[in-house]
């Protein structure tokens, strides 16, 4: 087992925490890492996006002028793509996105990216995260404190409201909790923290 430091929010040692192999020790596969973000990323698009054809545009059912005679160019109907209120050509309709990938490999994917981060250096483990009121300020101090310069990822054991919305008005500093963590949210993100209670709770659930 890893044997990492534990920081306060003010960056001051406080301890140490032994991180399990089975999650932070997995050799580095990035054709399934690149597989987990794809389908990731693939499963946010709603694919709602739909236009009409000149088909299905209302109108257009008569011919706008004769065929011959007139000096201009023939047309069949005003619902035509070059039209004004015309139809679209080539036009986009609704698809489901959706790709799936098997648990297992959802899994070694998250450990593979987690293992990486901590190999480089970019994976943090702090105390607890809490704030005295949901004020940006005092995410802030935490930030400036580690010096997280790039975006940042704090994964917390649960839900904390207060921490969420004094994070919120700061761009580089993403917070969610255990359950929302996902291989995208480890490898997008430059530096990742996670607190004693979501170590446990990864343990408990994984290992």
């Amino acid at each position: 087992m890893a044997n990492v430091k534990v920081y306060d929010m003010k960056k001051q040692e406080v301890g140490t925490i032994d991180l399990p192999d089975g999650i932070f020790a997995v050799e580095y596969n990035e054709p399934l890492i690149h597989q987990a973000v794809v389908t990731y990323l693939s499963n946010q698009r709603q694919g709602t996006k739909s236009t009409l054809t000149r088909t299905e545009v209302r109108g257009g059912g008569v011919k706008p002028w004769r065929q011959k005679g007139t000096g201009r160019a023939r047309q069949g109907s005003t619902r035509a793509p070059q039209w004004i209120k015309g139809g679209v050509v080539f036009a986009p309709k609704s698809r489901d996105f959706t790709k799936k990938m098997n648990t297992a490999a959802k899994r070694g994917a998250l450990f593979s990216a987690l293992s990486k981060k901590l190999t480089d250096g970019e994976l943090i483990v702090v105390d607890e995260l809490k704030v005295s009121a949901p004020k940006t300020k005092e995410m802030e101090a935490f930030r400036s404190a580690f010096n997280f310069a790039k975006n940042t990822v704090v994964v917390m054991d649960e839900a904390n409201e207060d921490v969420i919305l004094a994070a919120r008005n700061l761009p580089t500093l993403k917070t969610i909790s255990v359950a929302e963590i996902n291989t995208y949210e480890v490898v997008a993100n430059a530096v990742v923290v996670l607190t004693k209670g979501s170590v446990k709770k990864l343990e408990e659930v994984y290992c």
